[in-house]
């Protein structure tokens, strides 16, 4: 495992309060009773993530939570992470994007080093893809997604089917076959996790499509990342990079 103890501070994200997690609705509300500093029961909060999150959000697991005050807003809170074990795990993947920013500013990707201009959300093909980054001659579109499941050691995304994210996969070959680079960043909140892969008895389809893509060239860049609280903030710290649970495709 590459994952070292020389943590690299990237973001700081304000926290109100602590929660225990009631009951989620839907995929996107969450019921919390708020149990610091204040103590209010069945609050209203926001799940910024589609994702499944079953090990993270259950009932019973305590929440980081950030006010929210946007206008026509119909909860007053942001759920921003769920602990597992003795750590938090960021759910809120609205902070992907300057999480994935400070990774390109920062050089951490060895292939992209001589970066000379970043561009975010760009369309290629039928999507919207999270960057196409110029530099040395060269152009390079970029999807970025986020991991919050692991199971044995093995970090794996998608953690619900995903038909979007199957699509920008395909795009990324595509721009491969068009002359550019394709790379996909893959920000893992587990730090327990040993190796990234697609997981497949979720969603097959996305873990066919991974598959071609590494074949084809894309190239995968898994990223760890933990939440620790610190005072009123949540820390994110980028602590290294993991491989990929396969390098044969004999089976495929």
């Amino acid at each position: 495992m590459n994952v070292n103890l020389d943590k690299k501070h990237v973001l700081d994200i304000p926290l109100d309060t602590e929660g225990i997690l009631v009951c989620r609705p839907n995929r996107f509300l969450g019921i919390v009773d708020i149990i610091t500093p204040i103590e209010l029961k069945d609050e209203k909060v926001h799940i910024h993530d589609p994702g499944r999150l079953e090990d993270i959000l259950f009932p019973g697991n305590r929440v980081l939570l950030k006010r929210a005050n946007g206008k026509g807003r119909k909860t007053g809170w942001d759920l921003i992470g769920g602990k597992v074990g003795d750590n938090f795990i960021l759910t809120h993947s609205g902070y992907h994007r300057y999480i994935s920013m400070w990774v390109l500013e920062n050089r951490i990707i060895e292939s992209l080093e001589n970066i000379e201009k970043i561009i975010p959300e760009q369309i290629f093909g039928e999507s919207r893809l999270d960057y196409l980054v110029e530099g040395a001659g060269n152009r390079t579109w970029i999807e970025v997604k986020g991991c919050t499941f692991a199971e044995n050691g093995k970090a794996m995304f998608p953690d619900a089917p995903t038909s979007r994210g199957r699509r920008h996969v395909e795009e990324l070959i595509k721009a491969l076959q068009a002359g550019d680079n394709a790379t996909m960043i893959v920000l893992i909140f587990r730090r327990e996790a040993q190796c990234f892969w697609a997981h497949e008895k979720i969603d097959p389809d996305f873990a066919a499509a991974f598959s071609h893509a590494i074949k084809e060239g894309v190239k995968v860049y898994p990223l760890v990342f933990t939440l620790e609280k610190k005072g009123d903030y949540g820390q994110v710290f980028y602590c290294g990079k993991l491989p990929l649970c396969r390098i044969n495709f004999s089976e495929s």
